[in-house]
C-alpha cells in the first residue's frame, strides 16, 4: 500500500510539474514548414534607421528619448504564415510596445487593416503581456474597433528568443506561441475579417498613454534605452501580386485549414492558464460593433 501511494503521489507531482511547465503539446508544428530568412531577405528599414542594427541576419532596434524604430517587409501579402523569434528587454519597460504585426495603413490610412502581435511593457516583478488585435477598416481616428485579446506567458520573454507567428488565410487567423495556437479568429463575414493585402512590420515604440495598466506607468526614459531584438524570420504565402492559383500554408497537419483536436486542446490550455482579457467577454465593450462575438 505505502509504494502505491508513493506513485501516485509521484504521479501528481510529475503532472502538477508538467502544467506549470508549459502546454500539452500540439502535435504539429507549422514553423517547421518554413526555412530560417535574414532580415534583409524580408525586410527593410522604415523609420529610425539610427536606432537599428543589423547583424548575421537579426536585428536589433530601440527606444530612446529621441526615437523608435520599425521595419516594414519588402512585400505586401494576400495571406500566409509571418513569424519570427523575438527577445524582449528585461527591467522597466512600461509604456513601451515591441510588436510584430500585419497592415496596410500605408494603402488605406485612416480606413486600414491590421493583426497585431503586441508586448505590452511592464514593471518590474510582473510579466509582461502578449496582446493580440485583430481590426478591420480602422478609422484612425482614436475610434478603431480593436479586438483585443491579451495572454501572460508560461515562461520569461526577456531570458531567451521564442517564436511568435500569425497565420493568416481566407478563413481565419491563427496566433501562434513556439508553435502553440493561443487564439483562432475565424472569418464570418467580409465586414468582421480582413480580405486586403497588408504588410508585415515590425517595431519599437512609446504608447505610455494606455499601453501599461491603462496607461498608469508610463515610459521612464532614465531606463532607454529599451531594446526589442529579432532573429529567424519565417515567412511565407501569397503576395499580392503573385498568381491567383497560390495557396496559403495550413495551421494543421490536415492541410484543409482549422486545428487539430490535439492543437486545440493546447489552445484551451493556454487560454485556461494564460488569457486576461477577452474583449468579447468585457462587459464595457458595445457588442452590437462586434458581432462576432
Amino acid at each position: 500500500m505505502a509504494s502505491t501511494v508513493h506513485l501516485l503521489v509521484l504521479i501528481l507531482m510529475i503532472s502538477s510539474s508538467n502544467a506549470q511547465g508549459g502546454p500539452p503539446s500540439p502535435g504539429y508544428y507549422p514553423s517547421s514548414k518554413f526555412g530560417s530568412l535574414g532580415f534583409d531577405q524580408v525586410f527593410r528599414n522604415l523609420w529610425g534607421p539610427q536606432h537599428q542594427r543589423v547583424d548575421q541576419g537579426s536585428i536589433t532596434i530601440w527606444l530612446d528619448k529621441s526615437s523608435g524604430s520599425g521595419f516594414k517587409s519588402l512585400h505586401q501579402y494576400q495571406s500566409g504564415y509571418f513569424g519570427a523569434s523575438i527577445k524582449l528587454q528585461a527591467g522597466y519597460t512600461a509604456g513601451v510596445i515591441t510588436s510584430l504585426y500585419l497592415s496596410n495603413n500605408q494603402d488605406h490610412p485612416g480606413n486600414h487593416d491590421e493583426v497585431d502581435i503586441e508586448f505590452l511593457g511592464t514593471t518590474p516583478g510582473k510579466p509582461y503581456t502578449l496582446q493580440t488585435n485583430v481590426y478591420i477598416r480602422g478609422s484612425g481616428d482614436g475610434n478603431i474597433i480593436g479586438r483585443e485579446m491579451r495572454f501572460h506567458l508560461w515562461f520569461d520573454p526577456t531570458q531567451d528568443f521564442h517564436n511568435y507567428a500569425m497565420l493568416w488565410t481566407p478563413s481565419e487567423i491563427i496566433f501562434f506561441v513556439d508553435d502553440v495556437p493561443i487564439r483562432r479568429y475565424p472569418r464570418k463575414s467580409d465586414a468582421t475579417f480582413p480580405v486586403r493585402p497588408m504588410w508585415v512590420y515590425g517595431s519599437i515604440w512609446d504608447a505610455s498613454s494606455w499601453a501599461t495598466e491603462d496607461g498608469k506607468y508610463k515610459a521612464d526614459y532614465s531606463y532607454q534605452p529599451f531594446f526589442g531584438r529579432y532573429q529567424n524570420f519565417k515567412v511565407g504565402g501569397c503576395t499580392a501580386d503573385g498568381p491567383a492559383s497560390c495557396r496559403p500554408p495550413s495551421a494543421s497537419p490536415s492541410g484543409a485549414g482549422g486545428l487539430s483536436r490535439q492543437q486545440v486542446a493546447a489552445m484551451q490550455w493556454v487560454q485556461s492558464n494564460y488569457l486576461v482579457y477577452d474583449y468579447c467577454h468585457d462587459p464595457k465593450r458595445d457588442h452590437t460593433q462586434t458581432p462576432e462575438c
